[in-house]
């Protein structure tokens, strides 16, 4: 799994997850901020994968 280059708008953490998984990018934006108003470390562990998980590589032509 990687950080989507195409699909970001912070970090790329739920493009990428979005990506990996067939769905759409909005759809598990939304889903994340809707689990921050549960009480959890959810904002923590976006953080922890931002810095875990690695960008996507460039591809020539990529844009």
């Amino acid at each position: 799994m990687y950080r989507s280059r195409r699909y970001k708008i912070i970090a790329g953490v739920c493009g990428g997850i979005a990506e990996r998984y067939g769905m759409r990018p909005t759809m598990v934006r939304l889903l994340f901020l809707l689990s921050c108003i549960l009480p959890g470390p959810q904002f923590v562990i976006y953080l922890i994968m931002w810095v875990l998980i690695p960008k996507e590589p460039e591809r020539p032509g990529y844009y």
